[in-house]
């Protein structure tokens, strides 16, 4: 399906390669994004148009407010496993105690605030597939380091942080919320279905709410669902007491919104051992996509093993896939 992109685009793409400063470029950014048909033959155009915007709309946000405190590509983080998801809390919320329950990352765990100074990247088990996680540095009203903007442009998700055994734990993580947003950063329930602000990126997020075993924790838990009770799924931990642990790698894979699909080649047995991860509701050819981009439009039709179809069924590049389904391509 081609994307049909009308003549007004193209203006404003020569304006945007002609552009001289990085407003001039945004600006015609901004005008090819209005102008985009927004179906599914353009949504890898929409993907590659929201990075722009956003990498040029933070870039110029910065030069007003001064140089980074890291240059630009010192923290790059290369995408591992089903999806990436980042770690956001204020001071001492127990991330780098939690990042060390859930992956074998050793970051450095003391009882006073910002010890994480860098982004420190984890793999998490989960069933058959692997989680990356990224424990960022503490985000407070006053504290926020400039290379979490960039780094969670490229996160499928975030995990929030509430301390139960601070009194202040509701109001600091109120502080992280109100913090992401000003680099915009929107900490959602659920990604909008549609983009009205492309430099805005909307994380699906978790709450977390830390050291549940505390004697007041059942006071501050109610104190707090004042304030986040119907905002975010959530989960509450005790890393000391090991409880909630499991309940919280389901959660942050379920965050993702991603399916896994083994694969087989025509008579040999499915390749149990490593899944393909994709979207949940993506098609056969979606999926062949994913597994190659050259298969998306090669292929011609697939074998299905799983829900919904009888054993080995001819589907269609149509057909819609579920969880743990072995799909054979023929192309």
């Amino acid at each position: 399906m081609a994307v049909n992109l009308p003549p007004q685009y193209h203006d404003a793409e020569a304006r945007y390669k002609k552009g001289k400063t990085a407003e001039e470029k945004l600006t015609a950014l901004r005008e090819m994004w209005v102008i985009l048909p927004k179906h599914k033959a353009s949504e890898k155009v929409q993907a590659d148009l929201k990075t722009r915007i956003s990498e040029l709309s933070d870039q110029i946000e910065q030069e007003k407010l001064g140089p980074k405190k890291a240059a630009p590509g010192t923290y790059k983080i290369p995408r591992q496993g089903a999806g990436t998801v980042v770690f956001l809390g204020p001071p001492n919320a127990g991330k780098s105690t939690l990042l060390a329950k859930l992956t074998k990352a050793t970051p450095a765990i003391a009882p006073y605030p910002f010890t994480t100074r860098e982004p420190i990247p984890g793999m998490m088990d989960y069933a058959d597939v692997r989680v990356q996680l990224i424990d960022l540095p503490p985000i407070s009203a006053d504290h926020y380091e400039s290379f979490v903007t960039d780094i969670t442009r490229a996160a499928d998700a975030a995990v929030l942080f509430l301390d139960l055994g601070d009194d202040d734990g509701p109001a600091n993580t109120q502080a992280v919320i109100d913090r992401m947003k000003l680099a915009r950063r929107e900490l959602v329930a659920e990604r909008p279905t549609t983009d009205d602000d492309p430099a805005t990126y909307s994380l699906p997020t978790l709450l977390v709410r830390t050291r549940s075993d505390d004697e007041a924790a059942d006071i501050r838990l109610e104190i707090a669902n004042e304030s986040f009770a119907d905002r975010f799924p959530a989960v509450s931990v005790s890393a000391e007491r090991d409880a909630g642990i499991t309940e919280l790698r389901q959660a942050i894979y379920d965050r993702l919104g991603v399916m896994r699909i083994y694969t087989k080649q025509p008579g040999k047995p499915a390749d149990k051992g490593s899944p393909f991860t994709c979207p949940i509701g993506s098609t056969v050819q979606e999926f062949a996509g994913s597994v190659h981009q050259d298969f998306e439009e090669g292929l011609k039709s697939a074998r299905v093993w799983g829900t919904g179809v009888f054993d080995g069924q001819t589907v269609g590049r149509e057909h819609v896939l579920h969880d743990q389904d072995v799909v054979e391509l023929h192309l």
